[in-house]
């Protein structure tokens, strides 16, 4: 459990400095037409007993951070601001729902600002996974989160959804995407 909280706590805050570079500020804005053409790339972890489909322009970014290990899996864009961070931790014997809320009041205690938006279970393809859905403050700048956990092949799977939220709802829909891809077996 330790080491799930020391993981999420890594991502969270690669992703919160990742999302508080301002050094894009001056290049153009990206038309919303040109996301929604993006061609989803498929990506496959665990020996094929998870995939999902990224963005076409998020990539392979796990060895560039530093990590040399092999259970996180980091995806962003070119400007570190979209971010899809994959950590496989040890299974643990609690349930999702109470890892959700635990992980919940760690992102409120770094963010007094946090705004749930969703705590549910969730089923895909059969299996029953927990959702968190947040909205993260820093630095006068907002992040849509999306945290998705689940038990998979006794390995406790975390996948975290990062995306600007400058639009709410433009972001909450950009991580649903890729959460509606993910295929567990």
């Amino acid at each position: 459990m330790r080491n799930l909280v020391k993981y999420v706590g890594i991502s969270l805050l690669v992703v919160g400095l990742a999302g508080c570079d301002n050094s894009d500020s001056k290049k153009p804005v990206q038309s919303a037409s040109a996301e929604s053409n993006a061609t989803g790339q498929p990506v496959t972890l665990l020996d094929g007993k998870l995939s999902f489909s990224l963005p076409a322009d998020m990539t392979d970014q796990s060895g560039k951070l530093g990590t040399q290990s092999n259970n996180m899996h980091v995806y962003s864009d070119a400007t570190g601001q979209k971010a899809v961070i994959v950590i496989v931790g040890d299974n643990t014997q609690e349930d999702l729902a109470a890892l959700a809320k635990r992980l919940e009041d760690q992102q409120r205690s770094r963010d007094p600002q946090l705004q749930v938006v969703t705590n549910k279970a969730i089923e895909i393809k059969g299996q029953t996974l927990q959702q968190l859905d947040s909205i993260i403050s820093a630095k006068g700048q907002t992040a849509w989160s999306s945290v998705v956990l689940g038990k998979v092949d006794n390995k406790l799977l975390t996948l975290q959804v990062t995306l600007p939220a400058d639009n709410q709802q433009k972001a909450q829909t950009a991580a649903e995407n890729i959460i509606n891809t993910i295929v567990v077996k």
